[in-house]
């Protein structure tokens, strides 16, 4: 069920009155009821993996809590491994049986056969979201959760559970043993955040999408200039199609009394790489520092081995958005720009100019990066790049997929995004008479310019 669809307003709609009808003590039960449809829509056998790793996790949550010493790393240990046991498999699996049956197939060796079957979907960020879980109790940071259908809520809650924000459970947990009573100010200002992700990606993603996916699809059969104008195209795609989802989320929550976390923070005004990463999916970066980062050392161990813990966390940050060589590079790519920034600061190198040209070389060096997201394969990113940069067939076709005035139009968004969503941001302060003169003329927006093909969220396959 997309948040781009008429179907998730009818449901949306209908979870919310009945939540606010029904007595305290049965909304859990109900919402858990409407997180378990909402993830079932999509493929129903897949609940059961969800369901397996919930028993797992609340058991080992209790146990971590009554054991002492090494029983509790056992525990914490046993639960980490079926989390991440069940997304390398479902994940992982083709991908390294693929590679060994190339290496193999070289010496002529057996081939390892691959499973049919889809990526449930979201299935990465649910798991990080448990894992904190079990993480928080083993620190002792979150008490061990007794109920149950509450906790399953907390991996579960449907608003999230798809493509994050990837919430602490000492954040998500008391919101939902509390008592939500309705608000109109939280029906309005979640109103209004519904409304700003919607139109990032109604207005803005999916029109970009029309010209960015058929260009990457085919990057042999379109001109440079071509491949500049999609590659800064996805940048702002994936921005508004994610951050959009992000925003419909935390709307969608907030009308039911529940705060999510923040999860983008104008990511493309960032002046440094390092900084870019404070702000662009903040939920993903700050558990990679927390429970990767951190402990393999962080920045307090030596400089060498600094750096070698920035390559290994943007390594794996980059696999866990997808099985695929190109999201390794990408990943790659953010490491070594981030050692590069810790190499500037080491030896006090400081780039004079203006803030302007340090974020204009900071935004391309993250475009440069997207063409490997992008790309469906690491040699198409090469190639789009060579021909970018050597800027081989620097021209724009008349049969192009947009026309001129076309593009421009699709500039003129991005622009009134960049200076309007500054404005948006401060409007959730606003009275509630002005959010709902904003959230019409969103929804005005949405209606006479989106483009309503219920394309799938970008975000949904990792």
């Amino acid at each position: 069920m997309l948040f781009n669809s008429l179907l998730f307003l009818v449901f949306f709609l209908v979870i919310t009155i009945t939540y606010y009808l029904l007595p305290h003590k049965l909304r859990w039960m109900w919402l858990l009821a409407a997180s378990s449809y909402f993830y079932m829509y999509f493929k129903p056998i897949y609940i059961l993996i969800i369901l397996f790793t919930i028993i797992v996790d609340y058991g080992a949550g209790i146990l971590i809590e009554k054991s002492s010493g090494r029983a509790r790393k056992f525990y914490l240990i046993l639960s980490l491994v079926t989390n991440i046991g069940v997304l390398a498999f479902y994940k992982y699996f083709n991908f390294l049986a693929g590679n060994l049956n190339i290496l193999s197939g070289a010496f002529h060796g057996p081939q390892i056969p691959l499973l049919d079957f889809i990526l449930p979907i979201g299935l990465s960020f649910h798991t990080f979201q448990a894992m904190s879980y079990t993480i928080e109790v083993y620190r002792r940071n979150q008490p061990a959760e007794r109920h149950f259908g509450l906790y399953a809520l907390y991996v579960m809650f449907y608003p999230q559970m798809v493509a994050g924000p990837i919430e602490r459970p000492q954040h998500i947990l008391p919101q939902l043993h509390r008592v939500n009573n309705f608000k109109s100010s939280n029906l309005i200002t979640g109103f209004f955040f519904m409304a700003m992700g919607l139109f990032k990606k109604v207005v803005v993603a999916d029109r970009l999408g029309l010209y960015v996916d058929p260009v990457f699809t085919n990057p042999h059969g379109h001109s440079a200039l071509e491949l500049l104008v999609a590659t800064y195209f996805f940048a702002f795609q994936i921005y508004c199609d994610f951050s959009g989802y992000s925003d419909i989320a935390i709307g969608t929550a907030l009308v039911l009394g529940i705060e999510l976390m923040q999860n983008f923070n104008f990511p493309y005004l960032a002046s440094n790489i390092s900084d870019f990463w404070k702000r662009w999916h903040i939920s993903l970066s700050t558990w990679f520092r927390d429970y990767l980062y951190i402990p393999l050392g962080g920045s307090r161990v030596n400089f060498g081995v600094t750096c070698v813990n920035l390559l290994i966390v943007f390594m794996v940050s980059g696999l866990w958005h997808g099985a695929n060589w190109k999201y390794l590079v990408w990943g790659l790519i953010h490491g070594l720009l981030l050692v590069a920034y810790q190499l500037l600061n080491k030896f006090n190198i400081r780039i004079k100019g203006l803030t302007f040209f340090k974020w204009l070389i900071t935004f391309n060096l993250v475009c440069l990066a997207w063409v490997f997201f992008r790309a469906n394969t690491v040699i198409d990113a090469f190639y789009i790049l060579n021909k970018i940069l050597t800027g081989n067939g620097f021209s724009y076709s008349a049969n192009s997929l947009m026309s001129v005035h076309e593009l421009w139009y699709c500039a003129f968004i991005i622009i009134a995004l960049l200076l309007g969503e500054r404005y948006l941001r401060k409007a959730k302060d606003y009275s509630n008479a002005k959010k709902v003169l904003i959230i019409s003329g969103l929804a005005l927006a949405c209606y006479f310019l989106g483009i309503f093909n219920e394309a799938q969220f970008i975000y949904f396959q990792f």
